[in-house]
């Protein structure tokens, strides 16, 4: 089964994706900050990141530049951002950072789909 893990600060944002997530045949894991999602991702890497901008303790931008530092991490997850920040500006500094893709909120399951299958796991 594929896997996903949601981070962001918000519970009812990680309730709705894990719903459409788990109707994707996904296996979902959660995180409140980016800090707890490196952690995650060290010792048990998932297939994809589902990944909010702002948060506390560690912001996606945070955990996303920890990402592609750490060496621990077997494979790295595809990362697709999923955040309200809609600016050129922001989309081309994820996309630089490592990002794979970019999924505004609010979201629907077609669209959270689409996303997945741009970066290959739908």
């Amino acid at each position: 089964m594929k896997t996903c893990l949601v981070v962001d600060d918000s519970k009812v944002i990680r309730k709705v994706a894990r719903h459409i997530l788990e109707t994707l045949s996904f296996e979902v894991a959660e995180a409140e900050d980016g800090q707890q999602a490196l952690i995650h991702c060290e010792a048990t890497p998932p297939d994809v990141v589902l990944l909010d901008w702002n948060m506390p303790v560690m912001s996606g931008m945070e955990f996303l530049q920890a990402l592609g530092r750490s060496n621990v991490i077997a494979r790295r997850p595809k990362v697709v951002f999923c955040t309200t920040e809609n600016g050129i500006a922001h989309i081309k500094a994820a996309i630089e950072a490592g990002a794979d893709e970019y999924v505004m909120k609010p979201f629907d399951r077609d669209t959270l789909a689409s996303k997945l299958q741009i970066v290959g796991l739908a």
